[in-house]
């Protein structure tokens, strides 16, 4: 936000847990000012000298980053510990419908709360929302845990997911708050290592716990961890912070923009979702849906451009070419990585007759190389201050891994899954941090809560539209196969079971019959199946491939300063020398 009150923090030291001390003043050396130089000149002398200069003991920022880390934890568990349940609860609850939006209802509500929760942040202080965000989370868990029916579950991944989005996106806020541009890096380059172990027990965890216990602890999982994030948040997090009135607040809330964003993304979505499957694509429904929420795109913009004094996602972000590029290379990212994570289980259990377990399983090495490669990408940005090659490995391995996926069929031997899921891990887990750090250092330190909501929400948003789009294509390409179910005998009780509808809860039908051409000809609709998907998220990848060109490289300092947050800052003048 505008003229936002600062306190300038120095040099961090090498030892990353250090308490943070101002430097001493060094005379200024003629150079020739290129664009950074003018941001980082901008923030320094924007900062308030007489300002408090917080210090932070070891140990209260052990407990901070753990807490932090907890936070993240919990909600990147709850979008991927279901794709190995999804099938069991479709059963369970009998709504094989209700499949894509188990995942879907989720990563939605993740999207279009992300801005929302950080312009909160500003407003009303980091710890305040980041408690607000765990409480919701902790409550719808216990809805989901408790859920009869699919309507009841869908409605809590909803508020689970407007919470989950506000954890995501405030563990990097608070991250950027606490540390210097190359220090962060070290510590986002961990988040991956977060993600990277809630994606690869998540699957594990909702196998284990669909096949042997129930599949509520999926969601009975999340109470003791939020609870002892919250904990720790309420006794160690002290992120600076002016207080503001609530009734002050609620009008500096940009809520034209959050209303015209949620038409556009549940209209668009919902459109998507019905297309083809639920009613046919030229039906009124679906064109009505499509048009009208493609339209609401522009009076959000509008919005963020004239109207907002204090927008979601401000428009002047995509005047500069790295931060372009970064936003879109994010964009397929997060579309197609979210794609081995959700529809791999799938193929597994529906072509290679895999338990929900196994199939978990079978996804480790896509996580556990991308942990790894995330936490090398840190370590790497932290010493050379360098990103952008980074990012051209990590599209290239991307596109490549998943370009091997549309080889799969039927007669896949799992030593080459395991080594195309390698492939596409690595490619993965380079591209989750590299663009935030892109982004971060073409922007003034106050506008960095802004900036990385904006890039998580491209990021969510890309997840939640592969997700639904990814379940399109599966649906309508399995009731393409009705020609080839019926060539092989299937009788009509089985044939509707294989509809695109109804395939998605039925993944396990195959192994159970006798009859070797009907399990054949079922496998091979799978597999065909599937494989549209894989198409799709290869050519994604290859986009990026391309985006990545055009990140350029940035000059990460070693300098901080410290962001402090609430309307009250407004009023203190910005002073820039010209």
């Amino acid at each position: 936000m505008e003229g936002e009150l600062e306190m300038t923090v120095g040099p961090v030291s090498q030892a990353p847990l250090e308490s943070q001390k101002t430097p001493e003043p060094q005379p200024s050396q003629p150079h020739i000012e290129g664009e950074h130089d003018q941001h980082v000149r901008a923030d320094r002398e924007m900062s308030l000298p007489e300002a408090e200069v917080k210090q932070r003991s070891t140990w209260r920022l052990i407990a901070i980053v753990l807490a932090l880390f907890l936070s993240l934890f919990v909600a990147a568990l709850d979008a991927t510990i279901v794709a190995t349940a999804a099938p069991t609860i479709s059963s369970d609850l009998q709504s094989a419908a209700g499949y894509t939006w188990i995942g879907g209802a989720y990563l939605l509500a993740t999207a279009a709360s992300g801005p929302i929760w950080a312009k909160f942040s500003d407003i009303w202080g980091r710890k305040t929302i980041i408690l607000s965000a765990l409480a919701m989370f902790f409550a719808s868990s216990a809805v989901c845990a408790t859920a009869k029916t699919m309507e009841a579950l869908i409605i809590g991944r909803s508020f689970q997911g407007a919470a989950g989005g506000g954890l995501i996106l405030l563990v990097h806020v608070c991250i950027s708050d606490l540390f210097s541009m190359r220090q962060r890096s070290l510590f986002m380059g961990l988040t991956e290592g977060i993600w990277a172990l809630a994606g690869g027990i998540g699957p594990i965890l909702g196998g284990l716990f669909a096949s042997l216990v129930s599949w509520r602890w999926c969601f009975y999982i999340n109470l003791p961890i939020s609870g002892l994030a919250s904990g720790l948040i309420l006794l160690f997090l002290d992120i600076k912070h002016e207080d503001t009135s609530f009734l002050e607040g609620v009008k500096a809330v940009d809520w034209w923009g959050i209303f015209t964003f949620l038409g556009f993304t549940l209209m668009v979505l919902l459109g998507l979702d019905f297309g083809g499957v639920i009613f046919a694509w030229d039906s009124a429904k679906v064109i009505a849906l499509l048009v009208v929420g493609g339209m609401m795109i522009f009076g959000f913009v509008y919005s963020e451009s004239r109207v907002a004094k204090y927008p979601l996602i401000p428009m002047e972000l995509f005047k500069q070419k790295t931060n372009v590029a970064a936003f879109f290379v994010t964009f397929l990212h997060g579309f197609v990585f979210i794609g081995a994570e959700y529809y791999m289980p799938l193929y597994t259990q529906s072509v290679l007759e895999a338990s929900p377990l196994t199939s978990g399983l079978m996804l480790l090495p896509f996580i556990v190389m991308g942990a790894f490669a995330g936490i090398a990408g840190g370590i790497f940005i932290h010493r050379t201050g360098r990103f952008r090659e980074l990012i051209w490995v990590g599209t290239i391995l991307l596109c490549l891994g998943f370009g091997l996926f549309i080889s799969f069929s039927a007669n896949t031997g799992k030593a080459t899954i395991i080594g195309c899921l390698v492939i596409g891990g690595i490619g993965s887990g380079l591209l989750f941090e590299p663009p935030l750090i892109a982004v971060q250092s073409q922007v003034l330190q106050k506008d960095v809560a802004t900036a990385t909501s904006t890039l998580n929400f491209i990021r969510n948003i890309a997840l939640t539209f592969s997700i639904i789009i990814g379940g399109t294509i599966f649906q309508n390409s399995m009731d393409a196969q009705a020609a080839h179910l019926v060539a092989a005998g299937l009788p009509k009780d089985l044939l509707v079971l294989m509809s695109g509808k109804n395939a998605a809860a039925n993944v396990m039908l195959g192994s159970t019959l006798e009859n070797p051409a009907w399990r054949l000809a079922i496998k091979e609709s799978f597999s065909w199946a599937i494989r549209n998907m894989w198409i799709l998220y290869t050519s994604f990848g290859f986009l990026g491939v391309v985006a990545s060109v055009f990140v350029s490289e940035s000059h990460l300092t070693t300098d901080h300063t410290e962001t402090v947050t609430g309307l009250v800052k407004e009023k203190v003048p910005a002073i820039v020398s010209v």
